[in-house]
């Protein structure tokens, strides 16, 4: 558990250095906004493209990458049919809320809880892996057809996909690791130095839109859209992940322990940069990113509890 602890340390001190850069107004009103710029187009996408083009493509047949997909799938499927049926939200909003339910943590708290409670870092690379390569995708994909301002026709999807930086970089990444090919270090050192930025920046982003806000105010309307995600992000999607692990695919022991672990990470500090690149959903984001990093240490440590 000290890991867990460790690894939720490291995230929270980079997300106070932001409140700090709030609270001294050091880079002035938009600041986060435009970290959260950076972060989507530049940086996230250079961070996709270095990471898959390291990765073996081998692993995104494995167990947990399914038991990952199809736990995230569900919690997905009924936290936007909830909220579209039950508190009339827009589309655009309920994909981000969506994302916020689903969308784990597997980067910046994956990899440490990975390597220090489960004892070994690899085990996070099919979630990871199954998030940038394709959920992810899909649901900018999703965004950048129903934020269009104009009537969208097939072209013009095709080509909002095309132009999506995130997606050329994962795209990018996926075509290096299935060819091998490794492109030559003056290429790859300058990507990789971008790419190490993406994550401070979401983080300090994450920050700096903390000041002056409250989570679960009640003038801002999205209070049953936090909770309900941070519910079903916290307590079904662990729950799901269980249960497809142990009775449909046979999985015992660590293997278990880990997918069900995994699942249970809160969500994805990107999923607030991805709100704040379309302009929809900021609050459910920011307010369940925030619940459920505070939550899912005691979640994850009554989860060992349970499973030991």
């Amino acid at each position: 558990m000290l890991g867990v602890i460790a690894g939720f340390s490291v995230v929270w001190v980079v997300i106070l250095v932001g409140v700090a850069v709030g609270r001294a107004d050091v880079l002035g009103q938009g600041g986060s906004q435009a970290l959260s710029r950076l972060a989507f187009f530049v940086a996230s996408p250079c961070l996709l493209l270095e990471t898959l083009s390291r990765s073996d493509l081998a692993v995104i047949f494995s167990e947990t990458l399914i038991v990952a997909a199809v736990s995230a799938v569900a919690v997905a499927v009924v936290f936007f049919a909830a909220v579209r049926l039950w508190l009339k939200r827009d589309v655009s909003e309920a994909l981000i809320g969506s994302m916020s339910a689903s969308l784990v943590n597997s980067a910046n708290l994956g990899i440490p809880v990975a390597a220090y409670v489960l004892g070994d870092a690899t085990l996070v690379a099919p979630v990871l892996i199954f998030q940038l390569a394709f959920f992810s995708p899909i649901f900018l994909m999703a965004l950048d057809s129903t934020t269009s301002r104009h009537r969208t026709t097939l072209f013009s999807f095709l080509l909002q996909i095309v132009r999506n930086p995130v997606l050329i970089g994962t795209a990018i990444g996926l075509l290096l690791a299935a060819t091998e090919w490794e492109p030559p270090q003056l290429v790859m050192e300058p990507i990789r130095l971008i790419g190490g930025a993406a994550v401070p920046a979401m983080l300090i982003a994450f920050g700096i839109s903390l000041n002056g806000s409250k989570p679960l105010q009640a003038e801002g309307g999205r209070r049953a859209d936090v909770l309900l995600g941070t519910v079903l992000k916290l307590v079904l999607q662990p729950a799901i992940a269980y249960l497809v692990a142990r009775f449909a695919l046979g999985m015992e022991g660590h293997l278990l322990f880990s997918a069900v672990v995994l699942a249970a990470l809160p969500s994805a500090q990107n999923v607030f940069v991805t709100a704040q690149r379309y302009q929809s959903g900021v609050m459910i984001a920011k307010d369940t990113v925030l619940l459920t990093t505070i939550v899912a240490v005691p979640a994850m440590m009554g989860l060992a509890a349970l499973l030991a």
